[in-house]
């Protein structure tokens, strides 16, 4: 069996690899445009910024390596110009040489990935624009940071590589505005949730200006203007454009391959395409969303990997499915960890899912052991069924584990409640006895036992305009006057039983603590006594961070720029 393989990288080098070990006999050969066979692509900012100091590391296998321990033929600078599906051959053109020859295959494989989102703009071609997708793009941004020195940059993009890149330029002492269409950084996370992402890249200097559109670029002597929709021209040294990536699939729609989503390749459970002996994985291929059974795109390492084994195994005669993808996802932001799996509440309400939340702040471990740092964790949940549909954490240490565990529990199919009921390693330096994806599980539980009714961020202005609601702070006086949101009144929850009059019970009352915890005991303790109660989901803490996160996107200013 001779398989051609046109890409390496996540999906095409894991296939490859995979089909050595499956068939000792294969002749196999990878066609790859770049240098590169299989690099790190997930760590190419963090070696713009030092993290990574050896370029060498960005590289898991060289063609020679690979060919050692998988004798398969990785030709790198070979282009592939068509698929000749009715003749199983692909063109191939040598861009060392420029020699141009035809190779046959039994099974193909595409792995083209996809390629970052580079609009039409005026000045778009500049020398000082760059985009980062391969370790060629790696290179050119470091040797340009080496040599030209900039002192400031525009990251046009609010994703996972605009703030990775935007975090590690500032490693390297830039001044750097991050420049986002969307009134939002990091897509996959509702708006409330950004909030805390959005404060965290503030925090290190980082401008954020949110909800502008880039109109196009110009060169000014030794500096680039960046032109925004209603707001002043930005002059920086350089520009990264990280607006995201579009399947390359101009091969597979020139073969006749059916195509999807933006161009995407459709492909069936065993990741085959329209035509026969034809596969295709990765960024490039058209997927089901696991959660909601819908056809999407999800650019990320580990369904490609996946996927390439997947294909692999059909390929070798074997019977592997891909069961779909739910973009579990994690970033290192600065400080910070952000990670989410599964749907979010906008793709929930867009979808016309009915769902409900919880939103918490527990500690990463044992409040008694040194070092614990707060998390704020959200859970999705379809209502009446209590599906889980996704979640999304912030925070500091912990978020990697806890975002896994339910990400796993999606996957299995439990439902929100069953949380509660994980049995999850415990030790003080670790967690808590009860694990926040426990805390999480109780909650959903007590929601589902009508044990406790929530309230929400979206609620506040229209519950401070009704005046047929009590609104009550139940922290103490000290965190009262700190700052509480306008119209609620406080009773620290100690004293609430002995001042229990001074609420009446015809109103429903709103409770609201920094936490969440001390407004929850309070809520049954009114509950108790005949009151209709409601529990603020997420604690003042969360609505602080939220609301100073609005006031401030109104006004988002560059950083350290002439404008």
């Amino acid at each position: 069996m001779k398989v051609v393989i046109i890409g390496g990288v996540a999906g095409g080098a894991t296939a490859a690899a995979r089909i050595r070990r499956l068939d000792e006999k294969a002749e196999i050969t990878v066609f790859e445009r770049s240098g590169f066979i299989s690099y790190a692509n997930c760590g190419l900012p963090y070696y713009i910024g030092g993290v990574i100091e050896d370029a060498d590391e960005l590289t898991l296998q060289t063609p020679e390596s690979f060919y050692n321990r998988f004798r398969v033929n990785m030709k790198v600078h070979h282009e592939v110009t068509a698929i000749n599906a009715d003749r199983k051959t692909v063109t191939v053109k040598n861009l060392e040489s420029g020699e141009v020859f035809e190779e046959v295959y039994d099974k193909l494989l595409l792995s083209p990935g996809a390629k970052p989102i580079k609009p039409n703009f005026d000045g778009i071609n500049s020398d000082k624009i760059f985009t980062l997708r391969t370790v060629e793009d790696t290179l050119k941004i470091k040797n340009y940071a080496t040599e030209q020195k900039p002192k400031s940059a525009v990251v046009v993009g609010g994703g996972f590589i605009g703030i990775e890149v935007a975090e590690n330029l500032r490693e390297l002492g830039l001044a750097v505005t991050l420049v986002e269409a969307a009134d939002q950084l990091m897509a996959p996370f509702d708006s409330d949730m950004a909030a805390f992402i959005h404060a965290e890249v503030r925090k290190n200097g980082v401008g954020l200006m949110l909800g502008h559109f880039v109109e196009g670029f110009a060169d000014t002597d030794d500096r680039i203007d960046v032109r925004l929709k209603d707001a002043p021209t930005l002059h920086a040294d350089m520009v990264v454009m990280a607006i995201g990536v579009a399947p390359e699939t101009t091969l597979a729609k020139n073969a006749g391959l059916e195509l999807g989503i933006k161009g995407s390749i459709v492909v069936n459970d065993k990741m085959e395409t329209s035509v026969p002996d034809i596969y295709a994985v990765g960024d490039a291929v058209q997927i089901k969303n696991f959660v909601t059974d819908i056809d999407t795109l999800i650019s990320l390492a580990g369904p490609a990997n996946k996927q390439g084994r997947i294909a692999a195994d059909n390929i070798c005669g074997g019977d592997s499915h891909y069961s779909g993808g739910q973009g579990s996802s994690i970033i290192k932001i600065f400080d910070m960890t952000a990670a989410a799996t599964g749907i979010n509440g906008k793709t929930a309400k867009a979808l016309g899912i009915n769902f409900d939340k919880v939103i918490l702040s527990p500690m990463s471990h044992a409040g008694y052991y040194p070092g614990g740092k707060v998390m704020t964790m959200k859970v999705l949940f379809e209502k009446d069924t209590y599906r889980l549909l996704g979640a999304q954490i912030v925070g500091f240490d912990g978020v990697d584990k806890r975002i896994d565990v339910i990400a796993t529990a999606i996957r299995a199919g439990m439902k929100a409640y069953d949380l509660a009921e994980l049995d999850l390693a415990y030790a003080p330096p670790y967690s808590s006895a009860k694990d926040p994806v426990n805390m999480a599980g109780f909650m959903i539980e007590n929601i589902k036992n009508g044990v406790v009714k929530q309230w929400y961020y979206e609620d506040t202005e229209s519950l401070q305009k009704n005046e047929d609601v009590t609104r009550l702070d139940t922290r103490t006086p000290m965190e009262y006057s700190r700052g509480h949101v306008d119209g609620f009144i406080n009773i620290p929850v100690d004293e609430l039983r002995e001042r229990i009059d001074e609420l009446p019970k015809s109103k429903p009352v709103y409770i609201i603590c920094q936490s969440g915890l001390r407004s929850y005991i309070a809520t049954r303790i009114l509950m108790g006594n005949g009151f209709d109660a409601y529990n603020f989901t997420g604690g003042f803490r969360f609505y602080d961070t939220v609301h100073n996160d609005k006031a401030l996107n109104k006004k988002s200013t560059p950083c350290g720029m002439d404008n």
